[in-house]
């Protein structure tokens, strides 16, 4: 039987069977790329999608923590009656900044300058992570480059109590100029979260909580320096939190926080002016021509605090692990 065309029938057929079912087996973290995004799964969940086309800068939306839970708000990117309609800009999660070479790449206000997706190097599903690697252009108001820069995000394979990614971003100058990324506020990692989990609300005290590294907490938070920061506060009756990790590998680490108790939620390395009360100009930082400047962050969303989520310890594992 063993060497007989029947048994050598079967063992061809259950090796085409196997070969079909590996083939279209997903990876645990699916990367699915669209018409105008990329959809991000993980273990068969959404966990966001990436919009990169005919938008004002990319953004992820909606982007979802543990046991799929919204984290981050709704407007702009949805008509909603039961949040304030403020700061049309904060799309969900994106990067972007309010002062480079003098223009506006941070807000949607007039005369703002747009950053365009140019191209995907990476889409890659994988069963640990899965990575995504694009390059964007910095347009002034005629089309003219600014600057350019290379993102890669990586997306690991977490339990659905939690969700973990990195954006790593680098910027580059024209070969031609210099770039000047300028002392403001107003950038630059950053995301909005829900309205639940604020520290305040225009009628009182809200229900969510600011802390960073250093111990400082809540309205002692915005624009202070620490290796990391946590905002949590409830999301549909259940504690949640999300932790923005600053690396200590990146220009004036430790970085500081544009957090605020509305729900902006933002490292910026070059405010200085408004957070430390510096004469204008002190935060500005001149990027050479055809010189390259990155910056490394991670996101990390948990339930409960950040004290019941081991946040520091998670930050700890991101600053000495090897890629």
């Amino acid at each position: 039987m063993k060497g007989s065309p029947t048994f050598r029938l079967l063992i061809l057929a259950m090796s085409i069977a196997a070969a079909g079912c590996l083939s279209t087996r997903k990876s645990q973290v699916q990367i699915t790329q669209l018409d105008d995004k990329l959809r991000i799964e993980i273990n068969g969940e959404l966990f966001t999608e990436y919009h990169y086309k005919n938008v004002p800068r990319p953004y992820f939306y909606p982007v979802l923590g543990p046991d799929e839970l919204p984290m981050t708000r709704k407007w702009p990117l949805e008509q909603t009656t039961d949040e304030e309609h403020d700061h049309p800009h904060h799309r969900a999660l994106w990067f972007a900044h309010g002062d480079v070479n003098g223009l506006d790449f941070w807000s949607e206000e007039k005369n703002f300058c747009k950053i365009v997706h140019d191209q995907f190097l990476k889409i890659q599903s994988g069963d640990d992570y899965g990575i995504i690697k694009s390059t964007d252009k910095w347009l002034d108001h005629d089309g003219a480059v600014v600057c350019t820069d290379v993102r890669t995000l990586r997306v690991y394979n977490r339990p659905s109590t939690e969700r973990m990614f990195d954006f790593d971003i680098t910027l580059q100058a024209p070969p031609d100029k210099p770039v000047v990324f300028g002392d403001t506020k107003e950038g630059s990692m950053a995301t909005r979260l829900p309205e639940t989990m604020r520290l305040k609300h225009k009628n009182g005290p809200g229900e969510g909580h600011i802390v960073l590294s250093t111990g400082v907490r809540d309205d002692e938070t915005w624009g202070k320096r620490a290796d990391w920061c946590d905002y949590y506060g409830p999301v549909d009756g259940k504690t949640v939190g999300v932790a923005i990790f600053d690396h200590p590998d990146n220009p004036r680490h430790p970085t500081w926080w544009h957090v605020r108790d509305y729900g902006l939620f933002a490292a910026n390395p070059f405010g200085v002016h408004d957070f430390e009360k510096k004469p204008k100009g002190t935060g500005d930082y001149t990027l050479p021509a055809g010189k390259t400047l990155t910056f490394r962050y991670r996101f990390y969303y948990h339930e409960g605090t950040e004290s019941e989520a081991r946040v520091a310890e998670h930050y700890q594992d991101y600053i000495t692990e090897k890629k």
